[in-house]
């Protein structure tokens, strides 16, 4: 099953099968990652149980397609979330010397276009899980299939998906907030440098002024 935010997941298929249906996607992929996140889980029938999760297991009720459909749209989020939760990972070590910086009352030499760069990132990622994604929506799959909706909570709760996700979207706040505050800094000091240039134009021009007035013609 294929998503359009780039996750796909296999049920029963063999290793060169994978491989063979990832290259023909190759070229239709955007923003490929340089090494791919795999989350791997065994699906088992369980007679008279409701969904059983177990340690790598889950047992459900029958391989219909909606059952299958609901456990490849929670997995894939799962995997999803990985990815997000690295990059806000990175993105919090690479920013900590700007936030100590400003922490304490200095504002460190920061490249005014990599800060716009990073508060696009920013954008782009909570564009992406917000809208693309829409993690905390239910698949549409429940709407015909009412009858899987625990399944699908079961899913959600074992792997923590609201959760991550609230956790992912609360840092991405703080991080675009941090990119925001250093840019609001970097343009008022370069106002102020602005400033500073006029302020020095006027008084030479007065300086000017003065010296054209009373000593060249004295």
């Amino acid at each position: 099953m294929v998503f359009r935010y780039g996750a796909i997941t296999f049920f029963d298929v063999s290793p060169i099968e994978e491989a063979a249906f990832l290259n023909q996607l190759g070229t239709r992929i955007q923003r490929k990652l340089d090494a791919p996140i795999v989350e791997e889980i065994q699906l088992s029938l369980g007679e008279n149980v409701h969904e059983i999760i177990e340690a790598g297991m889950i047992l459900i009720q029958d391989f219909s397609m909606p059952s299958l459909q609901v456990v490849a749209e929670v997995l894939s989020r799962s995997v999803v979330l990985e990815r997000f939760e690295g990059r806000v990972g990175s993105a919090f070590e690479t920013l900590h010397p700007m936030a100590a910086g400003l922490g304490s009352g200095r504002l460190t030499r920061i490249n005014y276009r990599n800060l716009l760069r990073r508060l696009g990132d920013v954008l782009l990622d909570q564009q992406e899980m917000v809208g693309r994604i829409a993690i905390t929506d239910k698949p549409d799959v429940l709407w015909d299939h009412p009858e899987l909706e625990r399944l699908y909570a079961r899913l959600n709760d074992e792997f923590e998906i609201i959760d991550r996700f609230e956790a992912v979207e609360s840092k991405l706040n703080l991080i675009g907030r941090t990119i925001q505050t250093s840019i609001d800094l970097v343009q008022s000091r370069r106002s102020l440098r602005v400033e500073w240039y006029i302020v020095l134009l006027i008084i030479a021009e007065i300086g000017l002024t003065l010296y054209d007035l009373f000593i060249r013609h004295a």
